[in-house]
This record gives C-alpha cells, structure tokens and sequence, in this order.
C-alpha cells in the first residue's frame, strides 16, 4: 500500500471576487512543486474546504492532479462529520484522480474512541486499496484519536498514515511505540518538525511551506538526514514565521502572506474576516527578514 512521506503542504484556496481562482491555484501549485514540496494536499482546513461548494472543491482537487502530472502525489482532503458523506467525498476525490485522501476526525459531534474506529473502518471497507491518512486535531474537532485507538486503526491496510496535530512530543512517543512499524506518522505541527522526526516521525503536512516551500523541505530533509545542526538552524529560523503564521486563525495569515508573495488574493470566506493590521505589519516584517519578499 502507497503512504506518504516527507515536506507536504496543506494548500490555501484563492479566491476572487467570490469564486474558486483556478489560475492562482495552478500557480501555487507550481510553486510549490518547484520549491520542493513533496505531496500537495488541497482541501484540508488551509484550504478552507468547509466553506466552499463540493463542485469547488473537487474542481481544485482535480486542478491540482492536473498540475501535479504525476510529479508529485495528491492527497485531498476529504472528511466530514458525517460518517456516509466522508465515503462519497473520497468516492469524488479518488474519480478527480487523488492518489490519496486525508480523514480528519468527525468533529462537532464528538465520537467515542470506539465510533471513530468504526468510522475509519466504513471508510476503509467502501474503498479498498485505497491510501487514507487520518488527521486527529482536537482543537479544532473536539475529539482526541488516542495512540490505543491509532494501534487499532492498524487493522485497516488503508490507513496508512496519521497526521497528528497536537503539538504534543510525549504523544508522539506513544504513536512511535504503539504503530509506528505499520503507519507513518507524520506532524500536524510547523513548530515540532524536527523533533517529531526525532520521535520518528517522517515528516509534515505543513502550513508554512505555502509560503516557504524550500525551506520547510530542507528542514524536513536534514532532519530525516540526521543533519542535526542543520535542521535545528531552519527550525529556529523559521519559527516566527510559524508563530506569526498562527497570530490569527488558520488561514487568515497565510492568506495574507501568499498575497505581499504576490501569488493571489488574500479574500477569505466569512466568517474569516481580514488579518489586523497590526498583525499584518508584522508578518510583513518577518516576510522581509526571510527573504521571502523584497523591499
């Protein structure tokens, strides 16, 4: 069974004047691709898939397969509070050409640990063969998938991957002892790469290499390298951009960032509303400091 590894990112959604801006987005996508990004995820919470249409957003995952051409995987987004509607969004992924789809944890109606394995098992068994990540972010879902509960996910082939997002580095331990043979681990969280490496992890799916592409992918290959003293520099270089990127909720910065990048709009969805300016001014500053815009 295929997994993924390495510096993936969770992709923004451009917008303009309302609609899905398919041009941006293919040229995100490229630059992303040539900055080093390793798997291309659209339509997780970057992408701010919960307030666009399904027509949206199997446009943009097929969009970025396009782009993609088998350069790089794609794996889409594709979970829901709704056990029935996850199976038929990775049913569209996978037609739209997705290698992959990222299963985030049914939020708002806050499952048992025991109803989120029957949920990942609906899933597996509707589409065999066929790779699944599962995401487990409480913060934003209200419930917490437990290492106990990952070893049983274990059982299913399809499931071939945790992104766990929980900043926590003792919980990555325990994924590590309890499924880390059989599922790849891989970091939820921009600010922990290198030790959630360390704990053996095998990589990130990340919403500062929207911006900075080639310098999460350094940062995540030394560190799988074991070029410690590398990665620990593209850790610590970073982690105000990652501070700054998270100042405001997920993807309010890194919209706005991709914007003073000059690569789209920084329109939002309601209820996300433009960055502060004060905020604003000083991502901006740390922008300059990198590089990453000129001037």
């Amino acid at each position: 069974m295929r997994t993924f590894e390495g510096s993936m990112t969770a992709l923004a959604t451009p917008f303009r004047e309302g609609a899905f801006d398919e041009a941006s987005f293919r040229a995100l996508v490229r630059q992303q691709i040539s900055g080093g990004t390793n798997v291309l995820i659209p339509m997780g919470t970057t992408g701010e898939a919960v307030t666009m249409s399904a027509e949206e957003r199997f446009r943009a995952i097929r969009v970025a397969v396009e782009e993609a051409a088998d350069r790089v995987p794609v794996v889409a987004g594709a979970g829901s509070n709704s056990t029935a509607e996850t199976v038929e969004n990775v049913k569209r992924a996978r037609d739209v050409g997705a290698d992959g789809a990222l299963i985030v944890t049914p939020y708002y109606n806050k499952p048992t640990q025991a109803g989120l394995v029957e949920h990942f098992r609906a899933v597996a068994r509707a589409h065999p063969g066929f790779p699944l990540i599962a995401y487990n972010v409480p913060g934003r879902t209200g419930v917490d998938l437990l290492p106990e509960t990952a070893l049983r996910l274990c059982d299913f082939p399809e499931v071939v991957a945790i992104k766990e997002a929980t900043g926590n580095m003792a919980r990555a331990v325990d994924l590590v002892e309890k499924c880390g043979e059989r599922l790849t681990l891989l970091s939820g969280d921009d600010f922990t790469v290198l030790p959630f490496i360390a704990c053996g992890g095998k990589g990130v799916i990340s919403v500062s290499s929207n911006v900075a592409p080639r310098m999460m992918a350094d940062l995540v290959a030394a560190a799988r390298a074991g070029e410690l003293a590398k990665a620990r520099d593209l850790q610590v270089r970073m982690n105000e951009l990652h501070r700054l990127l998270f100042i405001e909720s997920n993807p309010i910065p890194v919209k706005w960032a991709l914007h003073k990048l000059g690569l789209f709009g920084p329109e939002l969805r309601l209820p996300l509303v433009p960055m502060s300016e004060p905020n604003a001014k000083k991502l901006e500053a740390e922008l300059r400091k990198l590089g990453l815009v000129q001037g």
